[in-house]
Order: structure tokens, then C-alpha cells, then sequence
């Protein structure tokens, strides 16, 4: 597990990442705890899915959802290198931009799917939202 050990600044353009033992780990990123918690529920709604998609766009899907949260972790156990952490960083919006394309597939392909695909392309149009400040805050004032 990763921590802070690197002579960082307790917060990153307001993104808290010092911990109250000194030590901070990526599970205390909150765009890490929101990025797993939707990789869950969309692990969950890909086996709705119909049984001739579970391994090609149901596939699709949950590896991209969880992609967003791998990356994330892989960033912040290298954050020591602001390029290396911006990297990943950008890797989890590109994934969680991959996974909105596959819910839409699932929208527009499986009417009795719309309105959970409707709710989780809510959760990560936010998600990437958060994402893109995170990196943005990240640039500015990470120090390596």
C-alpha cells in the first residue's frame, strides 16, 4: 500500500492528502473511494446484461470501469514524479471516458437497461468531472 513519504504538501489545490497519522493512502483520495464504488455497481449492472454480451461489451465495460480506480492507485503510488502521477491520472478520465461510450452502447442497444445506464452515466459524466479538476489541481500544485 502506498503513502505519503515523499516531503509533499498536505494538499493539492485543495485536495487533502495528508493523513492524521502522517501517512496517506490512495483509499483516501475521494476520487479513488467514488471511481471503486462505481466500478462496483457497474461490474454489477454489466451481468444484467443479456448472455451474448457478457464477454464482448459486458467485458468491455467492467475493464474499463475498473481501469479508473487501477490507474488512479498505480498515479498515487508515483506521485513522487509529477509527470508519472499526471500520466495516470490522465489514463483513469480516458478510461472513465472509455466505460461512458460502453454504458451508452448498452443504452442504445438494450432498452430494459436505459434507465441503470441513464443513473451510471450520471455517476461517471460527475466521476470525470471530478477527475478533470483532480488533475488540474495536480499540475498546479504538486511539488516533486
Amino acid at each position: 500500500m502506498c503513502d505519503v513519504r515523499y516531503g509533499m504538501k498536505d494538499s493539492i489545490g485543495g485536495y487533502d492528502i495528508s493523513g492524521t497519522s502522517g501517512h496517506k493512502t490512495y483509499q483516501d483520495l475521494e476520487v479513488y473511494r467514488i471511481a471503486h464504488r462505481l466500478g462496483v455497481a457497474i461490474h454489477g449492472f454489466s451481468l444484467r446484461l443479456p448472455k451474448f454480451e457478457l464477454y464482448e461489451t459486458g467485458s468491455q465495460l467492467r475493464r474499463s470501469s475498473k481501469s479508473v480506480s487501477a490507474n488512479i492507485v498505480e498515479g498515487f503510488c508515483r506521485r513522487r514524479y509529477k509527470a508519472e502521477f499526471i500520466r495516470f491520472l490522465v489514463f483513469a478520465h480516458a478510461s472513465c471516458n472509455e466505460a461512458i461510450e460502453w454504458v451508452e452502447y448498452v443504452r442504445d442497444c438494450h432498452p430494459d437497461l436505459r434507465e441503470g445506464a441513464k443513473g451510471i452515466l450520471d455517476k461517471l459524466d460527475e466521476l470525470g468531472r471530478k477527475l478533470n479538476r483532480f488533475i488540474l489541481a495536480v499540475t498546479k500544485g504538486h511539488k516533486s
